[in-house]
């Protein structure tokens, strides 16, 4: 089947319905740049170059494998280098590891890491610095204990999660099986197992390495595996020995004689792969994926079973799977770091300045003063090089270390909120909301694009069979079927067509009695007895929807074997021969089975998508048309269709067919290919029967949650595998396309980008100044809404450069649509389309799914969320959030996520204010003091000052604080826009908070320095020392401080008041306890000191002084703050204001209070209560007074028109 077809210009274009091949390898990022991109296409052919399309991956066969022989893999010639001379076995052993540390690197390792950040080496060098005599002008304490604290926390964290890791291999490696050794079955630890063991796995085992499948307790050694922890699917799936390994290998004598050989692909992490020869008795085997059995599935169904390692340890296909973990950081992250760096620069250029004074300052006076001399002989130059150093750690401060500790408190905080959420807790499955990190909180409110997987995320992933056509005729529109007439019927399965039942009932209809047979006949489900019910285990839910469909329409598919397929139909019971099974995969689109009926024919049953259907049929074949128009309007209702046919293969015919199949079979390389086109050669010719359609409900709340996510200007793409026109449907009843959108196509896209492409080339040099680039006109201009649908065919083609498209064109158009849907794509596509979208927009980007498909994607995006859903557990194991419903993203976004970003903006704003005011008073204290590098407070105040003093109510602001309640933030999703802008903290923000730092730290140092020039206390001494002005000044410090962050608090509890008030009482209570005479008894040399509290606070002009000092330094925030909710209200001050006047304000209507019942208050249709009752439908009078006198509209309809 071709993948690509020719437009009329002669360019090579995709076939929107295949889905292209792709491995499971995924791009970390994209190399190509834009500008080599645009010199590509200028120098680009007219037809590309056929030798550039990608063929499907083929892994190396080079691994070989001696049965029942561990010295085999120890020659020579299985050596790999390691390390110079140190060689070792290629053949991993079956031990894994996944810990970081052990007993002997945790301590230098870790600090190792901790040290990569580049905080923890500034603090370091400034420790150093303190211990040189020179240059200390503040004790080593003051930076060693916040330094040890941090990282002793990041220490004890980093240890618990290892020794977690730690645990989890201990547990795995000393798992129990029982391996082939000296002729006969023994216990051992799976780290002991090694490649060409032989190891029996018994029921509910988990499986411990990549094992070749010989034998087992199942007829035909069918051998039935669950692979959730593999790949995420709940299905149990089935996996089979060879023919002459299950005749020959059952007993342990057998399996002791077992000498064959294996050669098959290197070991790599292709999960849906496996290519080998077995060479045994001079005869080969051709081995394949279904008869492999993985390591991290586990045995059901099976007694035992017996296999051969073939990988293990790190070889096996689950750890090659693993992977690095991307590291993910904010924009918040990101930022704070320049603002590091910014504020690093700061004190450097400050500490060089005031370097420079202190030499002139020392030449000019300091040398002439006989009272400074120490004696030390230091010309003027190497005093002001000493008094740099000085201030660098006097002023460090200004970066302080315990930010980071109080920025991941915050993030743990705010973790535990998601968790906690009740409105996101499902208890229909028990799952409550999980935030499986603590780092990207404040992420979630700044979301610009969602990519979304479409089956289990935006629909329930639970299939339906809904209609059917059949011979030209459809079913599914009547009234609903009773089930009593079969006794095997699955009493839950709903159909709302008796006259189909009917049908069947008489057996008249020859197509109707054929289209159940081959639905009950052409699968791979796997049956069991469960309480003497039949139970259907099935690879996907829409096959097991199927047979199940055909089971209670009386054509009940009871067993199977390697060689044959029971069913009873209409009550008798039929066996049939399997002379071939050849599966569906997502490039054939198909399945079909070839049959030998009791009476002798040979028959091809095959089900497949319309499109691949369609090319296949017979010129003879009927129905076609009607078919055709019941598949467009089953599309139209987004079910899910597949078409049935058949064919009756002559003996002959087979035969010559069947020698092919085997060829094929043991063909080394490209096997695949060499199958399907084996495959294609039988099917052909084929007769359609007829077509089912399948309903894959929306989850509930799903239209809602998008139109809001819309409204907060989050666009949200579809990447989906489905067909384009069940996508497109689903992306109208979900809300995400509307009538008003023009939808534009693969074709409209092409021809745009053409079109753009033919500007940029004809577009002389000169036409704008060199080193600038030109703004891109738009692609849509205009004020319209517009969406785009392309297909994996077309992004394939354009990855693969078949067709010459920059990246950056087609990134610019999807971004200018609000809605786009990529179908039929793989889940590498899915993670490059992220990719791109993060290259070229630098934009913030979340992915959602459920599936093992959607892992990619999940952890491409910035923010990557899985739902538990029907597909299993793997994407919420790679998510950072999972929760088990899609609604639940709105309220994730614009409650946790607004918060988190507000909360977090405000606290930096706040800490970056409240240091700078701290440590800039050493600034101003310099110019009185000869550039000395003297501190201006005692040294146990700046020890403690962030890390008792001042932290905790900015910490709670962090925790706690919110503008607008979560029932607001959800009515207005405008409300998230500041998060998506970065309004809220940036390089603007953090200059206000550098003025306004320098502001308070003059009005803290000048007002009590003046204060303290001529004064005279209540005993006549005068109160002028350097001891009394650091108390003040550090008294209304904090004062200052603890009140500011009151003014910024928009949301009040009991804590928060608590925090401000508790923060003042340590300050106070700790003061008076170190300026105690008794402490500095204790330690002299530490606690200088002595009295000076209590001597200063006992003035009253003292605390005059304070208060007014502290008045002035808060004096212009109150006023500032009054003009912004006065004449420059935010988003959420007119929320608030909202809500206070829905409080005051009387209802629209009032009734009596006498209770009247009435039939109307029961009616099925909702009436227009919500439009009445919140007054939007009431036409409101013009009032003459109170307000509202420049014709503005009330409070609250500005509030709802924003």
């Amino acid at each position: 089947m071709s993948q690509r077809r020719a437009n009329p210009h002669g360019s090579m274009l995709p076939n929107d319905e295949v889905m292209p091949y792709s491995d499971d390898e995924t791009d970390d990022e994209l190399d190509e740049s834009e500008e080599s991109e645009e010199e590509e296409q200028e120098e680009a052919p007219d037809h590309p170059p056929e030798d550039t399309a990608r063929a499907p991956g083929e892994f190396k066969i080079g691994w070989k494998v001696k049965v029942n022989d561990r010295a085999y893999h120890q020659l020579p010639e299985f050596q790999k280098k390691v390390f110079l001379c140190i060689k070792k076995s290629r053949y991993s052993g079956n031990a894994i590891k996944t810990y970081k540390y052990n007993a002997f690197t945790f301590l230098p390792l870790n600090l190792y890491e901790q040290f990569k950040r580049v905080a923890n080496i500034y603090f370091l060098a400034l420790l150093i610095l303190q211990i040189i005599p020179e240059i200390s002008t503040l004790p080593w304490y003051t930076t060693l204990i916040p330094l040890v604290i941090v990282l002793g926390i990041t220490a004890i964290k980093d240890l618990v999660d290892d020794l977690a890791r730690h645990r989890m291999d201990k547990e795995v490696n000393n798992r129990k099986c029982d391996v082939l050794l000296d002729g006969r079955f023994k216990e051992t630890k799976w780290m002991d197992i090694q490649v060409g063991d032989i190891v029996r796995i018994k029921k509910n085992e988990f499986i411990p390495a990549d094992i070749l499948l010989l034998s087992s307790s199942n007829p035909n050694s069918l051998c039935y595996v669950e692979t959730a922890e593999l790949d995420g699917e709940t299905n149990l799936k089935f996996r089979m020995g060879l023919r002459a390994t299950d005749e020959r290998l059952q007993e342990e004598n057998q399996l002791a004689r077992f000498d064959a050989l294996i050669e098959c692909e290197e070991p790599n992490n292709r999960l849906d792969k496996f290519t080998g020869m077995m060479l045994w008795d001079d005869e080969r085997y051709p081995l394949e994926l279904d008869n492999m059995l993985l390591r991290g599935c586990k045995v059901r169904n099976t007694d035992y079973s017996h296999g051969v390692v073939i990988f293990a340890g790190a070889d096996t296909k689950i750890m090659r799977n693993g992977g690095k973990t991307r590291f993910k950081r904010t924009k918040i992250d990101e930022l704070m770091n320049y603002m590091v760096y910014t504020i690093f620069a700061l004190l450097v250029l400050v500490a060089a300045g005031l370097a420079v004074g202190h030499t002139f300052w020392y030449e000019q006076i300091g040398s002439k003063a006989w009272y400074l001399n120490d004696g030390k002989g230091y010309n003027a130059s190497y005093r002001g090089f000493l008094s740099f150093w000085g201030y660098i750690i006097v002023l460090n401060t200004m970066v302080p270390i315990s930010l980071y500790v109080s920025v991941e408190v915050i993030r743990l905080g705010q973790s535990k909120f998601i968790n906690w959420d009740l409105q996101m807790y499902y208890a229909e499955k028990d799952t409550a909301a999980k935030a499986r990190t603590t780092t990207l909180n404040e992420q979630l409110g700044q979301i610009q694009y969602i990519f979304s997987d479409k089956t289990g995320t935006l629909t329930q992933n639970i299939m339906q069979f809904k209609k059917c056509t059949i011979a030209g005729r459809s079913y599914g529109a009547a009234r609903p079927v009773d089930w009593g007439w079969n006794n095997l019927a699955d009493k839950k399965f709903d159909f709302v067509d008796h006259l189909l039942v009917e049908l069947i009932k008489s057996k008249k209809d020859k197509d109707t009695l054929e289209f159940f047979k081959l639905l009950s006949l052409c699968h791979t489900v796997m049956v069991e007895k469960n309480d003497g019910e039949l139970v259907y285990q099935a690879a996907s839910p829409d096959e097991g929807a199927l047979v199940t469909a055909a089971r209670n329409f009386g054509y009940v598919f009871l067993s199977r074997t390697q060689d044959t397929i029971t069913i009873s139909e209409m009550g008798h019971e039929k066996t049939y021969e399997m002379l071939g099974l050849l599966d569906f995969n997502s490039d054939r689109k198909r399945m079909s089975i070839i049959l030998k009926f009791p009476d002798g024919r040979i028959r091809l049953y095959c089900k497949g998508a319309d499109t691949v259907i369609y090319e296949r049929l017979s010129p003879n074949s009927r129905h076609r048309d009607t078919t055709q128009t019941a598949l467009d309007l089953f599309a139209n209702e987004t079910l899910r269709t597949l078409c049935l046919c058949y064919k009756d293969i002559s003996i002959s015919e087979f035969e010559a067919w069947s020698r092919k199949h085997k060829e094929a079979q043991v063909v080394m390389v490209n096997r695949e290919e060499a199958l399907d086109r084996v495959y294609e050669e039988i099917e052909k010719d084929l007769m359609l029967i007829g077509a089912t359609a399948i309903e894959d409900k929306l989850q509930e709340g799903v239209p809602e949650t998008i139109s809001k996510l819309a409204k907060a200007n989050i666009k949200i793409w579809v990447l989906t595998g489905d067909k384009k026109e069940t996508a497109e449907n689903i992306g109208y009843s979900c809300s995400l396309l509307t009538d008003d959108m023009q939808i534009h196509y693969g074709e409209d896209v092409n021809t745009k980008l053409r079109t753009r492409q033919e500007k940029r080339r004809n577009e002389p040099p000169s036409s704008f100044r060199p080193g600038k680039k030109k703004p891109a006109e738009l692609f849509f201009p205009g004020s319209g809404k517009n969406a785009l649908i392309i297909t994996g065919g077309w992004l394939y083609l354009t990855q693969c450069r078949l067709v010459f498209v920059p990246q950056i064109d087609f990134v610019d158009m999807a971004c200018e649509c609000e809605a786009v849907i990529c179908c039929r794509v793989t889940p590498k596509q899915k993670a490059n389309v992220v990719s791109l979208v993060k290259k070229y927009k630098k934009a913030v980007t979340l992915s959602i799914g459920d599936g093992a498909n959607d892992v990619n994607m999940i952890k491409t995006a910035d923010i990557g969320v899985g739902i538990s859903g029907q597909e299993g557990m793997q994407a919420v194991m790679s998510s950072d959030y999972a929760f088990a419903q899609f609604r639940y993203l709105q309220r994730l976004l614009l409650v946790h996520g607004r918060w988190s970003y507000i909360r977090m903006c405000k606290f930096l704003r706040f800490f970056f204010f409240k240091n700078f005011a701290f440590t800039l008073i050493h600034f101003w204290y310099s110019f009185f003091s000869g550039y000395s590098s003297q501190v201006a407070y005692e040294d146990w105040f700046i020890t403690l000052y962030n890390l008792a003093y001042s932290s905790l109510p900015v910490l709670l602001v962090g925790l706690l604080d919110q503008d607008v309640n979560d029932r607001l933030s959800l009515k207005f999703p405008k409300l998230y826009l500041p998060g998506q802008q970065g309004l809220l903290f940036n390089y603007k923000k953090f200059f206000i908070s550098l003025f306004h730092g320098i502001f308070v730290s003059l009005t803290l140092f000048f007002i009590p320095y003046g204060a303290f020039l001529q004064t005279m206390g209540q005993d006549g001494e005068a109160p002028s020392d350097y001891q009394s002005f650091a108390v003040v000044t550090a008294s209304s410090l904090i004062f200052t401080v603890n009140l500011q962050i009151s003014l910024d608090t928009s949301y009040w509890t009991f804590v928060s008041c608590f925090a401000v008030l508790g923060s003042i009482a340590i300050y106070f209570g700790v003061m008076f306890d170190i300026h105690s005479a008794g402490i500095h008894v204790i330690f002299p040399s530490v606690f200088t000191f002595t009295g000076a509290a209590s001597n200063a606070l006992r003035q009253p002009y003292l605390w005059l002084t304070i208060i007014l000092t502290v008045g002035i330094s808060l004096l212009p925030v109150v006023c500032i703050q009054f003009l912004h909710k006065t004449i420059w209200p935010s988003v959420g001050d007119k929320m608030q204001l909202e809500e206070e006047e829905k409080k005051t304000k009387p209802s629209a209507f009032q009734r009596g209070r006498a209770s009247r019942r009435s039939a109307y208050a029961f009616s099925h249709t909702p009436g227009y209560a919500n439009l009445i009752s919140s007054g939007q439908s009431i036409r409101r009078r013009t009032t003459t007074h109170g307000g509202n006198q420049d014709g503005r509209p009330p409070a609250r309809r500005r509030a709802e028109n924003i």
